[in-house]
């Protein structure tokens, strides 16, 4: 039983497709396939059972994934516990963050880093997914709550200020009604954000245009007269075609926070980074 074949069989138990879980190892659908019949081979177990919707973990298979995250958390420990050891400034490091974030803070951190270290392979990976830590998934991330990760190293960054923007040109809407404007909120699919209360409340008879998980969508979508949106003021501030709206109070601030695993504290390119991002961002 080989440990790449127990990859695999986790990434399809939590991707439920073969597809997904080449995609997430970086393989081809085929060599998934194969590796996993494999795998049910050497272990003469059938491991999962195949439906119109995916693949659905067997009795057996669920017995063996308690075992296999078990070997998966040893190796990635191990991995971590040797990666955390080299000081060179050479090799891959891993940034994640929300998009806006990193299209408009990280820039100036990348490109002195990039200058000074070019032998390091920096990847920046953007979206709303928080990814794994202790799988490295990636090195270093940037989120807008706390880590509640065990073994985490973090600090708070910046207490990012907001602002009320609509689209130049479009007037001023009028405060405790907001009539015959649209808004642009953030959707529920990432939990609650208190600028959309705050700003349905500031403007309660505007009506919700448009909702997106991206601030950079919404100011894209705003600056082109969709409707009025809360953004950070980094993002909102440099877009020409938005105008922040004077209202004598300022939408619900977020912290962001910066994080990495313990395990990598003494790594050489992430503390560079890291030092980096300090000197440019905190506040």
């Amino acid at each position: 039983m080989e440990w790449s074949d127990i990859r695999i069989f986790l990434a399809v138990a939590r991707h439920g497709t073969l597809g997904g879980a080449a995609r997430a190892l970086h393989l081809s659908h085929p060599t998934v396939g194969r590796r996993l019949r494999a795998l049910e081979d050497a272990t003469g177990q059938i491991l999962f059972q195949k439906t119109a919707d995916g693949f659905i973990l067997t009795e057996e298979g669920i017995s063996a994934m308690a075992a296999a995250e078990q070997m998966e958390e040893a190796a990635m420990a191990l991995d971590r516990t040797l990666t955390g050891k080299e000081t060179g400034m050479r090799g891959t490091l891993r940034v994640t963050s929300p998009d806006w974030f990193g299209a408009w803070l990280l820039p100036p951190v990348i490109a002195e880093f990039t200058s000074a270290h070019p032998r390091v392979d920096l990847e920046l990976l953007t979206g709303t997914k928080f990814l794994s830590l202790a799988q490295r998934e990636a090195d270093v991330a940037f989120r807008i709550r706390e880590f509640t990760e065990a073994d985490i190293i973090q600090r708070r960054l910046i207490a990012m200020p907001y602002g009320v923007y609509v689209a130049n040109g479009k007037g001023e809407p009028k405060l405790g009604d907001g009539e015959g404007f649209g808004l642009v909120t953030m959707d529920g699919s990432l939990g609650t954000f208190d600028d959309v209360a705050w700003l349905r409340d500031l403007f309660p008879k505007a009506r919700v245009a448009l909702r997106s998980n991206n601030r950079n969508v919404q100011a894209r979508m705003s600056a082109a007269g969709v409707g009025i949106c809360v953004l950070p003021r980094p993002v909102g501030d440099r877009q020409a075609e938005l105008v922040r709206l004077d209202i004598g109070e300022d939408p619900p601030g977020r912290d962001v926070w910066m994080g990495y695993h313990r395990d990598l504290k003494q790594l050489g390119r992430l503390r560079a980074f890291v030092e980096m991002t300090i000197h440019h961002l905190a506040s």
